[in-house]
């Protein structure tokens, strides 16, 4: 058996090797691969008053809005970290935990970039080390997955010299991917901030399997709806389909059974359900067939699918109209903001209104039950504010969640401020 001297050995050497192979590579397809990949600005250009400013600006840690499950998605991108004498690699780690602190209280994923990693910007051994000592049970126990993309021998060596610290049930969230088509099984695809160089290196991955041009990424055709489909169609669909009922079905089930009996739970809407038990519910949706609630004996059940349908609604609740206005409420006055935030909620479609409404009532209400279910104003904006608005195109980069969570947790605490003076004669109340 090795020691861990030889396997550190062992795995300069293998990253070595991997860089030549890549030198050779590229000189042999004579492209031409910029040294720093290149990231839209809004990724990569933090506000130079962020406390981690230094770091962040290089785009080495993004927050890439939630999984298909309400999950957060925080990624790692190796070939975004410059020349190590360009990197505190002590500020990494910092920036590292005070990202990752403002989502571990709720289940979370997390998605490595291996690709970019070379002797020069990669960390010592010793750090990863230090980093692994320096998340304890506070950040491992709801972390779900582990997703390395585009592993290497180097990591599975490097694996190896972690093996005898790592438990086994932190090991078993560990899940390689080869190439970034297998993401689209567990992950929203089109919501991950994926740099220009990864998506290259994997485009020369698929080429090379068998020598040839990389093959089309599988994607079923698109089906025509079930006249009895709920998830991933808009509410004017839901509206027709479901004898003109203003509240979605999904959403006035969820909230009245979690208004009778989740309210007061702690940790409500911060974490998930088995992925298959969520499936399970779905179909059973999407076939119009009853759901009990209570057969599943988990609150968070229901929880999970109320964030879901939000989520898989082809245009957010708040409409891609205010995405600019709602990213723009930190160049408002604070003492202006639920004023603007008013204007803002009052311009919507009566439609789209009426269901905010109705949904916002009831996070009000959950919110005035802090003291027992610990989910503030502040904390159920952070897990609802990317499920009600988002862009047109891409995904919300890490200086959006900011605007965004402010817009949300103004909704839910000044609840009867925001929504009191537009009372539409179909209004519905929880």
């Amino acid at each position: 058996m090795s020691s861990t001297c030889d396997l550190e050995q062992m795995a300069e050497i293998e990253l070595q090797r991997e860089e030549e192979e890549e030198e050779e590579e590229d000189q042999r397809r004579k492209r031409s691969v910029p040294d720093r990949p290149s990231l839209p600005p809004s990724v990569l250009s933090p506000d130079s008053s962020h406390p981690y400013y230094d770091v962040a600006r290089h785009g080495i840690i993004q927050v890439s809005g939630d999984d298909n499950y309400g999950r957060k998605l925080i990624i790692f991108s190796s070939c975004c970290l410059p020349p190590s004498h360009q990197l505190n690699h002590r500020r990494l780690l910092e920036y590292l935990k005070f990202t990752l602190d403002q989502y571990v209280e709720m289940d979370y994923i997390l998605v490595y970039f291996h690709f970019g990693l070379r002797s020069s910007n990669k960390p010592s051994l010793r750090w990863l080390r230090e980093a692994y000592g320096e998340f304890d049970r506070k950040y491992k126990k709801n972390l779900k997955t582990l997703y390395v993309v585009h592993p290497t021998n180097f990591i599975r060596i490097v694996w190896n010299i972690f093996k005898p610290l790592i438990s086994h049930k932190f090991g078993k969230k560990l899940t390689y991917v080869n190439y970034l088509a297998e993401l689209r099984e567990h992950l929203n695809y089109e919501q991950l901030i994926i740099p220009p160089d990864v998506l290259r290196h994997d485009e020369k991955l698929r080429a090379a399997q068998k020598d040839g041009p990389p093959p089309t990424v599988k994607t079923p055709p698109p089906r025509p709806p079930l006249p009895t489909q709920q998830f991933g169609v808009s509410l004017q669909y839901l509206r027709e389909k479901n004898r003109s009922e203003l509240i979605p079905p999904v959403m006035s089930q969820t909230v009245a059974y979690l208004k009778e009996k989740g309210v007061r739970t702690e940790g409500i809407f911060r974490r998930s359900a088995r992925v298959q038990l969520i499936k399970d519910v779905q179909k059973l949706y999407n076939l119009g067939k009853p759901v009990n609630f209570d057969l599943y004996n988990d609150v968070h059940v229901p929880a999970v699918i109320l964030k879901t349908f939000l989520r898989e609604l082809p245009e957010p609740l708040l409409t891609f109209r205010v995405y600019s206005q709602v990213h723009d409420i930190l160049n408002v006055e604070t003492s202006l903001r639920v004023t603007r935030c008013k204007q803002i909620v009052e311009s919507l479609p009566e439609h789209n209104f009426v269901v905010l409404k109705f949904l916002l009532s009831f996070l009000h209400q959950v919110s005035l039950e802090s003291i027992v279910n610990k989910m503030s104003a502040s904390n159920l904006a952070c897990v609802f504010g990317v499920n009600l608005v988002w862009p047109r195109q891409g995904s919300i980069s890490l200086s959006a969640l900011t605007p965004i969570n402010i817009f949300t947790e103004i909704l839910i605490e000044h609840f009867p401020s925001v929504f009191g003076s537009r009372c539409p004669p179909a209004q519905v109340t929880p």
